[in-house]
């Protein structure tokens, strides 16, 4: 992917009822304009390129421990158990694609959730 902003945000406006509008200077998506899922993070107190998101409990420090090459606690949320992945090393971007969906599923109301395969 030649833009990971592009792609990210394909990757989540496909999810049900997902809308996108700045926060805090930065595109974010958000589950029925309410609840923050996703949070692109470009240049954001440091000098990578990321995004933020909801993750199920226990995950951000299993994949932190396993990899902090492309995962780390973020600032603000990481206490919450958000999860921060680098977009400025070599992406599988299938694997966000699931991490993204993970993050909705956290989010979501239960019925929007149960539309994901």
């Amino acid at each position: 992917m030649d833009d990971p902003l592009d792609a990210l945000r394909g990757i989540c406006l496909a999810l049900p009822e997902t809308t996108e509008r700045l926060s805090h200077g930065e595109p974010t998506w958000f589950v029925r304009d309410k609840k923050v899922f996703v949070m692109f993070a470009d240049h954001h107190h440091d000098d990578r390129l990321a995004f933020w998101c909801a993750a199920p409990a226990g995950v951000q420090a299993e994949l932190v421990a396993e990899d902090p090459g492309r995962f780390f606690r973020p600032p603000y949320v990481g206490h919450r158990g958000w999860l921060g992945v680098y977009l400025d090393v070599e992406v599988d971007w299938a694997e966000i694609t699931e991490i993204v969906a993970d993050a909705y599923r956290v989010i979501a109301p239960k019925s929007l959730a149960a539309r994901l395969p």
